[in-house]
């Protein structure tokens, strides 16, 4: 049982902060401070929670009402992880001060982000001293070209004046101006470039200067991708010890597909064989030097050898692999391995690649102690030469590491595993273009030994975790613990206030072409109804479809994702309708949450059709070939669960304040024509129903 005292402490503070800020306590946001309160700071219940809020029920202050005391009392960090860079914003700068300011409780809060989202000091003073004649290697040198000319460089000089006379902490979301991604990949870095105290600006450091206050903090608040980064490096090597800290994971429904990201594999034909050209290149340019410093010449020609052995294996192994995808005569072609069991020819030739990458690892390594240690013990003059080569030599090992991981994965995919692997190749044309992935097909299993099994306690919140009216799709694929108390706080709006219409439609999804044209013919009459009008689609063809035919008439309305960044858009949409316009988005899922436009902003939400996934999704693949195994049916325990749950996301951009009212247009009569729309629907809250 929660302690008197704690329970009184909450109690008051709670009190306090509503009085303060006039505000009415709502019920559901009382019950989700017991949940949280209960489940943390009772010492004979489970730490774990997952309660679904409803929209508007004020579940940020909620759990931090709750959590905060409970963790305080115990001495533990508070850690709140988030999914999009909105909510954290919410908190640093709206909840978290609001609650200091009035709650009566004293404590600290630091925002923690990772080394990306800083500028890079050690890489800004090369750019602008000149160093192209001699770039910094970079770990994905393909993905996206570094920008030149002399705006660039205005920008880097604009940028170091900003540090130097603080003006700016190196924070690039606190920049003034929009950054080109070109920008941001130039002036930043990550774990494995980053020199880390080793580095001539370590003492202005952005991204270690933001972390100083971590270990002394009361709460942390992160994302996802920082949290499950920590834990994949052991836990507590960015924030504090798992063991003394308890997780809000916000937003909670987005981190099973955040943990199989992170813990997934790739390798590129083009880019392989480009990253091995540079390693060779940079052992040539590098050879005088090294061996002036007493690295052994057999030693680099050893290396250069095994560059080249990398380079002739890589070739042989992606032959194998175009071999295989090269019947298929698309444009773009995907191939699964059925259960994941790479055939045999492809694990024989991935185990010795895999051997060779690490036999070059370990070639590389003495070079590396060697090359770090004339960082560490010379001279000013020789530092600045040794670092940018310890850089350099860090992504070599950083790409090789990357190398062992997926090849090992495809040479052992054969072995029996506690956690089934999804494996699979495609490729866009030609041999250059091949890639090659690995993934787990479940993040339950990945976040119960890294996660679950090892922090003090956890709460997991979100306005949609439950599908189908269940917890059950969650459990499945989070791997919570199985006490873990489960809950639900229905959303103090009312639901009847919104609409829910299914029109009279001759197509449906399955015909694709047929249900588009359908669509063309009746959109006019939709959007003429509503000055805010949000339209999501679940198929990226279907929107262009959309777009080509009604841009003619739509264009001075029409908001298109795609054309602009989603910020843009949502700006220039509420201008829009701020000044009396109407304005139309067409948006895919991302827009299906974390997209609040209340009132006249949106008083309709138009959904093309159920937002099932995509059917060629390898991942999900994989996971239906197991269900279907086991004699079990993938498209119910699967398929239906997620795309109730991505509906209700979708169905959620309407009612976002108590006074708001308008229409969901569902275009797909599935969900009364078929078995499983019953379910879908009898999940969805209690708008009023029309169905012609």
């Amino acid at each position: 049982m929660l302690a008197d005292a704690l329970r009184e402490e909450i109690r008051a503070a709670f009190f306090t902060l509503t009085e303060a800020k006039d505000l009415k306590p709502r019920w559901g946001q009382r019950q989700m401070i017991a949940e949280v309160a209960n489940a943390l700071g009772d010492p004979d219940t489970p730490p774990f929670l997952a309660i679904e809020a409803g929209t508007g029920t004020g579940k940020t202050i909620a759990y931090i009402m709750a959590a905060l005391p409970v963790a305080k009392t115990q001495s533990k960090k508070l850690i709140i992880a988030t999914a999009t860079v909105a909510l954290q914003e919410q908190l640093i700068f709206k909840d978290l001060p609001e609650i200091k300011r009035h709650s009566g409780i004293d404590f600290t809060y630091q925002l923690a982000k990772g080394r990306s989202r800083y500028l890079c000091l050690y890489k800004l003073d090369q750019l602008i001293q000149g160093y192209a004649e001699s770039p910094m290697l970079s770990m994905y040198p393909d993905e996206v070209e570094l920008p030149e000319g002399e705006e660039v460089q205005r920008t880097y000089d604009a940028m170091l004046t900003a540090v130097s006379d603080d003006s700016w902490d190196g924070d690039l979301d606190a920049w003034p101006e929009a950054l080109d991604v070109g920008v941001i990949r130039s002036i930043t870095t990550d774990h494995s470039q980053c020199l880390g105290r080793r580095c001539p600006h370590i003492t202005g450091c952005s991204f270690f200067r933001a972390r100083e206050g971590l270990e002394e903090t009361d709460i942390i608040v992160t994302n996802h991708d920082l949290v499950l980064a920590d834990f994949r490096l052991g836990g507590g090597r960015i924030l504090s010890e798992p063991e003394e800290s308890y997780y809000i994971f916000d937003e909670g429904h987005q981190l099973a597909e955040k943990c199989l990201e992170h813990f997934a594999c790739f390798s590129r034909s083009g880019r392989t064989y480009n990253n091995l050209a540079e390693t060779q290149q940079w052992l040539d340019a590098k050879r005088e030097l090294l061996i002036e410093y007493e690295v052994r010449p057999e030693a680099l020609s050893a290396l250069s050898i095994s560059t080249d052995d990398l380079i002739q294996a890589s070739r042989d192994t992606y032959a194998l692999c175009w071999n295989a995808l090269s019947g298929r005569v698309d444009d773009r072609a995907d191939l699964r391995f059925p259960f994941g069991v790479v055939d045999e020819a492809l694990r024989d030739a991935s185990r010795s690649l895999r051997d060779l990458w690490r036999l070059h690892r370990q070639k590389l390594s003495p070079v590396l102690s060697l090359i770090e240690a004339l960082v560490e013990e010379g001279d000013a003059d020789q530092r600045e030469i040794w670092e940018s080569n310890l850089n350099d030599l860090q992504v070599i090992l950083a790409r090789a590491e990357g190398q062992i991981a997926l090849w090992d994965s495809y040479a052992s995919s054969d072995e029996e595993s506690s956690t089934p692997w999804a494996r699979w190749m495609r490729h866009y044309g030609d041999e250059s273009s091949i890639e090659c992935y690995a993934s787990p097909i479940y993040a339950r299993d990945i976040l119960s030994e890294h996660v679950w099994e090892r922090v003090a306690g956890a709460v997991m919140t979100s306005a949609t975790l439950t599908a189908l009216g269940s917890f059950d799709h969650l459990m499945q694929q989070t791997g919570l613990p199985s006490d873990t108390k489960l809950a639900r706080v229905e959303s103090p709006f009312e639901a009847s206030r919104g609409r829910f219409v299914v029109p009279e439609m001759t197509t449906d999804p399955s015909e694709p072409a047929a249900h588009s044209d359908e669509l063309i013919k009746m959109f006019p009459s939709l959007l003429e109804r509503h000055r805010g009008t949000l339209v999501l689609f679940s198929s990226r063809r279907q929107l262009q479809e959309l777009v080509e035919a009604l841009e003619p008439a739509y264009e001075s309305r029409l908001l298109v994702q795609g054309h602009m960044s989603k910020a843009e858009i949502l700006q220039e949409h509420r201008r829009r309708i701020d000044r009396g316009d109407s304005s139309i988005i067409f948006g895919l899922a991302s827009f299906a949450e974390g997209v609040d436009l209340p009132g006249d902003y949106c008083s309709h939400v138009i959904i093309a059709k159920l937002p099932f996934a995509a059917p060629d999704d390898p991942i999900d693949a994989a996971h239906a070939e197991l269900l279907e195994a086991a004699g079990r049916n993938p498209f119910m325990e699967l398929t239906v669960p997620s795309a109730s749950l991505r509906l209700l996301q979708a169905c959620g951009r309407l009612l976002r304040t108590e006074t708001d009212e308008g229409v969901i247009t569902l275009l797909d009569r599935r969900i009364i024509t078929k078995r499983y729309g019953r379910a879908i629907m009898d999940a969805l809250p209690r708008y009023q129903f029309e169905v012609h």
